[in-house]
């Protein structure tokens, strides 16, 4: 986080100098402040989730409810998708406003011990407040990525030599600073699903359920094309929604919004002898 707000400043500064630098952070004050209050309403509308009621499904409320005790949180909303695509996700400001959504092909795909595991990793993003910090990420990306084709504009339109910034600076602020902001941004993204995956397996008391989850929705997600997420929430389900069929190399790693499944499941193997 302080490596991308350091390079959304020097942004501004490189366009702007010291006005600019000041415009960039008021920038990212106002995203912030509205992705903080309005993020999880749009994503629940954008995907379509619906509000699930404790009469249609007493087996995923009451093992959400057991696992929020034993994170210390108030029992999230619960929300189903009517995507086929099996998926999960977290969202909202803070643990008090928070909420989780199962994709309906979750719930017709996985065991009730692997569904236990999946919810208790979405818990554990609302305990370690991985949602705000992702949407916080995510705006900072959005901003650095505004402030590069304002470099673009600036070197094309500025006026005399005198007041024309750096041409060369310009232009690799231009090209370089939306990707290092997104790579930045997808860094933070595979680090706390790692860390997720350990607080879920503590708060279950074992791992295997969430291991064979994301092993089953790894398969599944490749098979059943996804219909509810975009390249703009992907980063916030369980698993990457958008895979498709392709091999994991070296550039798609580093762009990609989660880690290999296989380095998941080995890692949660760790957590036994812990």
């Amino acid at each position: 986080m302080a490596a991308i707000t350091a390079l959304l400043m020097l942004c501004g500064n490189v366009i702007g100098g010291q006005a600019g630098l000041m415009i960039a952070l008021v920038m990212a004050v106002v995203m912030n402040v509205g992705t903080y209050w309005f993020s999880d309403k749009l994503v629940l509308r954008m995907t379509r989730a619906i509000p699930l009621e404790p009469s249609q499904a007493p087996a995923l409320y009451e093992m959400t409810e057991r696992l929020s005790q034993r994170a210390g949180i108030p029992m999230p909303k619960l929300y189903l998708i009517p995507d086929a695509s099996p998926n999960a996700f977290a969202t909202g400001r803070n643990p008090s406003h928070s909420a989780v959504a199962v994709n309906q092909g979750l719930l017709d795909l996985l065991s009730q011990d692997e569904v236990e595991g999946v919810v208790a990793h979405e818990i554990a993003h609302i305990r370690n407040r991985d949602t705000l910090i992702s949407t916080v990420a995510a705006t900072f990306a959005g901003a650095i990525g505004m402030l590069g084709n304002m470099a673009m504009f600036a070197g094309m339109f500025a006026g005399g030599d005198q007041d024309r910034p750096n041409p060369l600076a310009l232009l690799v602020m231009a090209i370089g600073a939306p990707i290092a902001a997104t790579l930045i941004q997808l860094g933070i993204s595979r680090t706390r699903e790692y860390s997720a995956d350990r607080t879920a397996a503590e708060l279950v008391g074992r791992p295997d359920g969430l291991q064979n989850a994301l092993l089953k929705l790894e398969r599944g997600s490749q098979l059943v094309p996804n219909h509810s997420m975009s390249t703009s929430t992907a980063h916030m389900c369980i698993v990457n929604p958008l895979t498709g069929r392709q091999a994991m190399g070296m550039m798609q790693s580093l762009f990609s919004t989660h880690p290999p499944i296989a380095e998941r499941v080995r890692r949660l193997e760790e957590t036994r002898s812990a």
